[in-house]
């Protein structure tokens, strides 16, 4: 059986594949590209509500406030939207990481449609911008304790990470949706935390959704290797 430790260990050592960097290049220039969009958007919408209210937008103080807004949104938002666009491009990932450490189970793997794929990158973002924004009032309300409000987040991204991280790697070895993957709850939540707290690391959250895919690949094809031979 492969430790967590060792399947973070491993992945942060194939980060120099080939494959994996094509990945990196690809997730990174999507993620950027949809906050370039957001920017966008929200610089036309403050344009629009303030010549509204008939106040003349100023161009440089509109670029500020757009980029002020955009930058706390990308804070607040960076997780989600990151890990909607490694869903697609994932199986690369995967795939990268069974070629090389798992042959036998790369080679009876089925291949996701983008249908799956959307979807449950869709699916994966709508839950997490859903429960994030849940838990928001009980955040908010924590403030006065100095930790509490960070530590609700990280255990709350816990569990939605170590839950949407495993279903990336096991969804191409499952027969069907309702079998379980061989990854215990204990084990599933403690990658989802390591992972959330990288996203908390400038630079290395840009890589953390490849680590994250690449950890959870281990462990599942870890924990099948465990789950056959009992």
């Amino acid at each position: 059986m492969v430790s967590l430790p060792a399947s973070l260990a491993r992945a942060a050592r194939q980060l120099a594949d080939p494959a994996i960097v094509r990945v990196l290049v690809k997730s990174m220039v999507a993620t950027l590209g949809v906050f370039a969009a957001l920017g966008v958007a929200l610089y036309a919408v403050l344009h629009l509500l303030l010549a509204e209210a008939g106040w003349a937008p100023v161009n440089g103080a509109m670029v500020v406030l757009t980029l002020a807004a955009t930058i706390l949104l990308g804070w607040l938002l960076f997780r989600i939207v990151a890990l909607a666009v490694i869903q697609f491009f994932a199986e690369d990932i995967i795939r990268a990481v069974e070629a090389r450490y798992y042959p036998g189970a790369a080679h009876t793997a089925r291949t996701l449609t983008f249908r799956e794929s959307l979807k449950d990158g869709a699916r994966a973002g709508l839950r997490a911008l859903g429960v994030n924004l849940l838990i928001l009032p009980v955040a908010l309300a924590l403030l006065f304790t100095g930790i509490g409000t960070v530590a609700l987040f990280w255990a709350v991204n816990a569990w939605l990470l170590g839950r949407d991280l495993q279903e990336l790697a096991w969804a191409r070895h499952r027969h069907d949706r309702t079998e379980p993957a061989p990854i215990g709850g204990g084990t599933r939540f403690l990658l989802g935390g390591a992972i959330a707290a990288l996203f908390t690391v400038p630079f290395l959250n840009l890589l953390a959704p490849v680590i994250g895919a690449a950890a959870a690949t281990h462990l599942v094809q870890s924990g099948r290797t465990g789950r056959n031979e009992a």
